[in-house]
């Protein structure tokens, strides 16, 4: 979709790089909708760092009933564009190869339950949204960033964890570099109805490594960079999308169930 960021990578880089130079955001973007910052707003507060606790757990098994997309051995379930899936698998975890291009399962989902985890590269090179950039997309279009934020500010609604360009995390909870972080999301997609006007927006549930980023957090539309944008109806289904922003972030231990209705009474 033109409108993401992910559209254009080197693009976009170019053009973060530029603005960064003046201060980590922007003042010169869009009011997001229903809030007082503008998209990326270099006055927004950062929220509060947070050390994880030990009780989440990395690696552990998959649900009886999830689907996995990812056992540590290959891309079965993954694709690029209309070909194969080319990042590099090795170790039991994927990495992103710079210029192999956006990855997305060859399955869609509608409303699910997803666990996926991931490593920013170590030792860490760049800054702000230059380090250890990827993201989580769903339906390939709402993203949850993943971002290396030890000691690297950003602004706060590309903070790792954030619903890019919308939302700031409620709390930073990410491990240092080379660790692992798990994310945690359930999510809802949008409804329509004939005429194309939402009914439903999609929403979402973050939990990163143990801590509630975001909780049933609507998202204003799909992600943008520098921009806010719309709602366009289509089907309520789609895929996981991984990005490649030119950092080799790793991945593994990804599994997705489908979330279905509680039984009603005939």
């Amino acid at each position: 979709m033109k409108i993401s960021r992910i559209a254009v990578p080197s693009l976009l880089v170019a053009a973060a790089t530029a603005v960064f130079a003046a201060g980590v955001g922007y003042d010169n973007t869009p009011q997001i909708p229903g809030q007082k910052w503008k998209v990326h707003d270099k006055a927004r507060p950062n929220p509060p760092v947070i050390t994880p606790g030990a009780t989440f757990s990395h690696l552990a098994p998959a649900p009886s009933d999830a689907k996995v997309l990812f056992d540590g051995k290959n891309l079965d379930a993954w694709k690029s564009g209309n070909k194969e899936a080319k990042w590099k698998v090795e170790n039991g975890y994927f990495e992103v190869v710079k210029g192999g291009g956006d990855i997305e399962t060859k399955e869609k989902f509608a409303d699910f339950q997803l666990h996926i985890e991931w490593a920013s590269p170590t030792p860490p090179k760049g800054d702000s949204q230059g380090r250890g950039n990827s993201g989580v997309f769903l339906h390939g279009l709402y993203e949850v960033q993943v971002l290396d934020v030890y000691k690297n500010k950003t602004y706060a609604d590309g903070q790792a964890g954030g619903l890019y360009g919308q939302w700031a995390p409620l709390v930073e909870a990410s491990v240092k570099p080379g660790e692992w972080n798990s994310y945690d999301i359930i999510f809802e997609g949008p409804r329509f109805d004939d005429a194309g006007t939402v009914t439903r927006k999609a929403s979402v549930t973050v939990i990163h490594n143990g801590a509630v980023l975001h909780h049933r957090q609507e998202f204003t539309g799909p992600s943008g960079h520098q921009n806010v944008p719309k709602y366009v109806k289509y089907d309520s289904t789609g895929p996981i999308r991984l990005q490649d922003h030119g950092d080799p972030v790793r991945f593994r231990n990804i599994w997705i169930r489908p979330i279905g209705t509680y039984d009603r009474p005939e």
